[in-house]
């Protein structure tokens, strides 16, 4: 039996009152659509994947195209019901469908599974996920034929309901399976007869029902994995529900995360067990953490893979880098993209790297730039240590060898090769090559002046009266 997934994302998402549109609002460090497509991805292949886009539709499609998913143009944003009228032509050929909203992005794919194989089992035309949420206002009620039975009398909207309905808490989440043949044999028959005007996928429930075929209903597990937001606070309340999951998910695996309520972690990261998370510290993207690391207040490190046993010390910011096991890192560091940050090697206080490669063992430990530069093993680089990649028009590399002293305050111009084991005198400006184990000078010989200083200020003492 094939079976396809459509995904409805051609809302606008007016009340957002943004001009990007809905399902590219991120929660978890992730667009809204892309955690949908995510989930359904695992019970689907991506090629049975369809996405029907409208508003901002390139938009939409450029933020998910590399996701493998189709895409189905939704010209006209006339409704639920208009929408897989539009998804007919591109799953012509399926025996069942999936309906999913590009803006529930909590969804489970254990929970879509479910609705697939209880929709199989109940040999239904039409199957309905509801939720029993604390308030239900607002949402369409699922009336049941019995309160044990799995089939669906009726979906009844707010302003509808009888006195004898109020006190029902299941809802309408909005996602269905159905039967392409009973439900593309019915689907037209749907009216705009509403306050909206638009064409509803729930209203296929009651056409369902009347035609004799059998529409059921089944209850998600969390009524939180069916919630969309409509505002910018309700986005952010997903948000929030998302991140505590995944740091609840890293805990149970062996991470220590202390104030977990004060962390930003994106759903992607990954980190070993023993690791230990301070407040306030944001993971980010795709980043990989090892075993016993500690990560300390007010870093940020997005898209980075850490070794075990890497300490990261009070508000580095690190991106698109590689630190490897047991380096040490901080306070203040600033490591740039593409730097790679050698076994044991240490980058300290205000120092910032970008396309650097530090070797095992070595230190960069203060104040110190290094750009496009490969440093090898056991270097020392002293304090305001500077390569000077950048020419005004071109970017030039600075490669130090093993067992290089970086005497403090010293300009490294490039392009440069400083050979192993050499010594680099401090306050030195270096624009030739150093050949290993030499000592290499740039400054000028210092000059004293006896009594300069006294003379000068009786001369300023002359000039004041």
């Amino acid at each position: 039996m094939r079976l396809a997934i459509v995904i409805m994302a051609a809302g606008k998402g007016t009340r957002l009152k943004s001009k990007r549109p809905k399902v590219l609002h991120e929660i978890g460090g992730k667009a809204l659509l892309r955690h949908v497509i995510a989930s359904a991805s695992q019970i689907v292949p991506p090629q049975d994947i369809f996405v029907v886009i409208g508003h901002e539709a390139a938009h939409v499609e450029a933020a998910a195209k590399d996701t493998g998913v189709k895409f189905v143009h939704q010209a006209e944003q006339r409704g639920t019901g208009h929408a897989i009228q539009a998804a007919q032509a591109a799953v012509q050929g399926y025996d069942s469908l999936l309906v999913l909203s590009g803006d529930v992005p909590l969804l489970k794919p254990e929970t879509i599974a479910r609705l697939r194989d209880f929709h199989f089992e109940q040999r239904a035309a039409m199957t309905i996920l509801t939720a029993a949420p604390a308030d239900p206002t607002g949402y369409g009620r699922v009336i049941r034929k019995r309160p044990d039975s799995p089939e669906v009398a009726a979906i009844v909207e707010q302003k509808a309901l009888t006195p004898g309905q109020q006190s029902v808490r299941e809802i309408n989440s909005g996602i269905y399976a159905f039967q392409t043949s009973p439900l593309f044999a019915h689907i037209h028959e749907l009216t705009t007869k509403n306050a909206h005007g638009e064409y509803y996928l729930t209203d296929l429930a009651a056409l369902l029902g009347k035609a004799g075929e059998r529409v059921v209903a089944i209850e998600a597990p969390q009524s939180t994995e069916v919630l969309g937001a409509n505002t910018i606070a309700e986005m952010m309340d997903l948000d929030r529900e998302l991140r505590m999951e995944t740091a609840r998910k890293l805990m149970a695996q062996g991470v220590t995360i202390l104030r977990p309520d004060t962390v930003v972690i994106d759903s992607s990261v990954e980190v070993g067990a023993d690791t230990v998370i301070e407040p306030f510290v944001q993971l980010l993207g795709k980043t990989t953490i090892g075993e016993d690391c500690r990560v300390r207040s007010y870093s940020v490190i997005e898209d980075s893979t850490l070794a075990d046993r890497v300490l990261v010390r009070q508000g580095c910011v690190i991106a698109n880098s590689r630190i490897e096991h047991g380096a040490l890192i901080g306070p203040f560091s600033h490591l740039r993209p593409e730097s790679e940050i050698g076994e044991g090697a240490h980058v300290g206080n205000f120092v910032e790297t970008k396309k650097a490669k530090l070797g095992k063992g070595s230190k960069a430990n203060h104040l110190t730039y290094l750009g496009d530069a490969e440093i090898g093993s056991e270097t020392n680089v002293g304090a305001g240590v500077i390569t000077c990649n950048y020419d005004g028009v071109h970017k030039h590399r600075t490669l130090i060898g093993n067992g290089v002293f970086v005497g403090s305050d010293s300009t490294l111009v490039a392009p440069l090769t400083i050979g192993n084991g050499a010594y680099i005198a401090a306050g030195s400006c270096i624009t030739e090559d150093v050949p290993d184990n030499a000592l290499a000078l740039g400054r000028t010989r210092q000059t004293t002046k006896e009594g300069w200083a006294s003379s000068k200020k009786r001369e300023h003492d002359a000039h004041k009266d």
